[in-house]
């Protein structure tokens, strides 16, 4: 196969794009099992490899050259850690955007020290394990609602409904607004806006064309800023029980989170946060039908069980398949010599299924131990900072929906293209319910 080349923005000799294909949407297009297949020939043969710039993107960037895959898993948790050489602040995304969406949705991800340093541990101090230990019943009754809305759909459609607009989606959306504060009358509305944020590909959300969704992507964020600003000075009045008020008295070294700022962590936590968990819960379900003696298992001994289980639901899942650093200087990795400013992309569903660290990486095991998956991050100072709420969302909504649909199946999932979200867009499936 001809390898095609291109010229670094630097200006570095040419260099030559692998010929296995991670940039277009046809890739992108296909399953996560179909794309191991190219990457497990990378983790083998070529583990650090230049690739050019993704398919259609937002925006035409004439200095955007391509990006450097890194596609093992000790790469990828030593590209993680070395924050000092590989940037998050130019973005997290393999395209480039604008830099007022990178600074209003990223929010600390798309940081680097010392500016990252100081929000996070501002944000640290409100959103903290007791914090979440906290709303843990909260969690557990949103779980109980959207099971019953579940179980109210399936009767109405004779036992047929979809599982992620009926279920996956609504969970995490419901916890959201009750651990930011949101008021009833805009919860429908911020949900919305919040799809939005992590559908900018689906036509049927956002329409068509870049401009359109380049507008919907604005407006989005513009309303979730402002509704946060107002919920903020309304906290600053009169506190609450929230994590909201909780952002708003956080303080250290006598600083606190401005509006912009507590908005941007905001959008991150409804983006970033609500897909996690969305993603998470809908594969598990698909693998839990494909598997029905890992269903057995876990449900002979679900309380003991669970949490082991959830970790094979991330990893099987991998809900965000990349991030993107940007090297802050020219350097040697693995022999390649990577160039300041040049694109290097973190791809999780490949490390998630490298060989050399999971045994059987393609089989779906909720005994797996250890299971050291990076599907929040590979460690360093952008770990993520919701990973319990998402593990307590999904412990929540397993114990209900075995319980009281334990013979629920998946049908054959309607996944979206892309390359951040490994987003499942539809996934009807069966409640066999009692007549």
């Amino acid at each position: 196969m001809t390898r095609n080349v291109t010229r670094t923005a630097s200006g570095n000799p040419d260099r030559p794009y692998d010929e296995v294909d991670l940039s277009s949407r046809a890739f992108w297009s296909t399953t996560m099992h179909e794309r191991d297949e190219s990457f497990a020939v990378l983790r083998q043969h070529r583990p650090v490899t230049w690739h050019r710039p993704f398919e259609e993107q937002l925006l035409d960037d004439p200095d955007d050259h391509g990006f450097w895959a890194i596609v093992t898993y000790q790469d990828l948790v030593e590209v993680t850690q070395r924050h000092e050489d590989f940037l998050s602040g130019p973005g997290i995304l393999m395209e480039s955007l604008p830099a007022e969406l990178v600074e209003s949705a990223q929010s600390i991800i798309g940081m680097d020290p010392p500016r990252h340093t100081k929000l996070r541990r501002l944000v640290a101090s409100a959103f903290t394990p007791k914090q979440m230990r906290r709303i843990e019943g909260r969690i557990r009754a949103n779980a109980t609602t959207v099971v019953d809305n579940l179980l109210e759909r399936g009767r109405e459609q004779g036992g047929e409904v979809d599982f992620v607009s009926e279920c996956a989606a609504l969970l995490p959306m419901h916890n959201i607004n009750d651990i930011v504060g949101v008021p009833d009358g805009e919860r429908q509305k911020a949900a919305h806006e919040a799809a939005v944020g992590t559908g900018w590909n689906d036509p049927e959300l956002v329409g068509e064309g870049r401009e359109q969704v380049l507008m919907r992507l604005y407006q989005a964020l513009s309303y979730m800023n402002e509704l946060v600003a107002s919920l903020a000075e309304q906290r600053r009045r009169e506190p609450a029980d929230d994590l909201l008020t909780a952002l708003v008295q956080a303080e250290v070294d006598g600083e606190r989170l401005t509006d912009q700022e507590i908005s941007a962590f905001f959008a991150l936590l409804t983006i970033a946060g609500n897909d996690t968990t969305r993603q998470s819960t809908s594969h598990a379900l698909k693998a839990l039908t494909d598997y029905p003696q890992q269903r057995a298992w876990l449900t002979a001994d679900f309380d003991h069980r669970i949490p082991g289980a959830v970790e094979e639901f991330v990893r099987w899942a991998t809900p965000i398949m990349t991030f993107r650093r940007t090297a802050a200087r020219d350097l040697e990795f693995r022999g390649q010599h990577i160039t300041a400013g040049d694109k290097v992309v973190l791809f999780y569903s490949s490390a998630n299924r490298d060989e050399t660290v999971f045994d059987h990486p393609h089989t779906f095991d909720l005994s797996r131990d250890p299971n050291p998956h990076v599907g929040f991050g590979g460690g360093g100072i952008h770990h993520c900072l919701g990973n319990q709420l998402a593990r307590t969302q999904l412990r929540a909504l397993y114990a209900e929906l075995l319980r009281r649909a334990p013979d629920i199946e998946a049908g054959e999932p309607q996944l979206m293209p892309g390359n951040f979200f490994h987003s499942v867009k539809r996934l009807p499936c069966q409640l066999h319910l009692p007549h």
